[in-house]
């Protein structure tokens, strides 16, 4: 059983933040996508803190985390992670993210090397989307409030999930419907303009991270071919693809779980 968050008081601000495992074992941080919290990552914690003290939290803007007037760049979402971890004693730690919390990852891999042990990208890519419809989306929560969030907590699924396991498992996806719909409009709107603004594409080179990039391979958002193109770009990185749409960890749990923790190991025997 997962243990209950807590508000983690940082340098930049209080965070809700989740720890699970052992306090000696190594540090798993774990980073949520879009209109999420950190308990899309319920699935994974049993398996993950068996082996790592994982560390889960809400990034600005969603849930229990600051919501700071926007904009918001991924240089500041990155700094925020650096936070959480020196405000628990962390020096280094491996990094898994989902869509934009592996975008957070990204950031971090080139510009915080010294404090990855190893990353995970998950259902995102260098540069997701275009400018035009992340601004289009971020006035309309701005405009619309609470009734825009309900509009795409309506939206994502047919994003978030194959129809077929939509079908199969209705908890599931009225769960991340309910994330999404209780998200404050300036943090998603706020979120929605960092990725609009970040393109990491030019930089990949520099990751000297031990990396791992899994896509799904129903994902509309995130491609497989988007995986292919940061596996291209970041020395020495390994590709996983799993069945399922872009909340992978979600709908293809066990091969999401076997992939990530497959990939961890192997990280921690070359580094050895």
């Amino acid at each position: 059983m997962s243990h209950q968050a807590i508000a983690l008081a940082t340098a930049r601000g209080t965070f809700r933040v989740a720890v699970d495992g052992d306090a000696a074992a190594p540090a798993l941080v774990l980073g949520n996508s879009l209109g999420t919290t950190l308990e899309m990552w319920e699935p994974q914690v049993p398996a993950f803190s068996s082996t790592f003290r994982v560390i889960r939290y809400d990034t600005r803007g969603h849930g229990g985390s600051p919501v700071t007037p926007g904009p918001y760049s991924f240089e500041e979402l990155g700094l925020d992670v650096l936070a959480i971890l020196d405000a628990l004693g962390v020096d280094k730690a491996s990094f898994c993210g989902i869509s934009m919390g592996g975008h957070t990852g990204l950031w971090l891999g080139v510009h915080a090397s010294d404090r990855l042990q190893a990353l995970a990208v998950c259902n995102s890519a260098a540069r997701i989307g275009a400018l035009g419809p992340w601004m289009e989306r971020a006035t309309m929560v701005r405009t619309a409030g609470v009734a825009g969030m309900r509009s795409l907590a309506d939206s994502a699924p047919a994003r978030w999930f194959t129809a077929e396991f939509a079908q199969a498992h209705p908890a599931v996806v009225q769960r991340a419907q309910q994330w999404i719909a209780g998200i404050e409009p300036e943090g998603y709107a706020a979120c929605c303009e960092a990725l609009g603004a970040s393109d990491l594409r030019h930089a990949l080179n520099r990751i000297a991270t031990p990396t791992l990039l899994l896509a799904g391979d129903s994902d509309p958002v995130t491609t497989v071919t988007d995986a292919q193109a940061m596996q291209a770009g970041i020395p020495g990185s390994r590709l996983a693809v799993v069945p399922a749409s872009h909340l992978s960890n979600l709908e293809a749990q066990q091969a999401f779980s076997e992939a990530v923790l497959g990939f961890l190991a192997s990280a921690a025997v070359a580094a050895v």
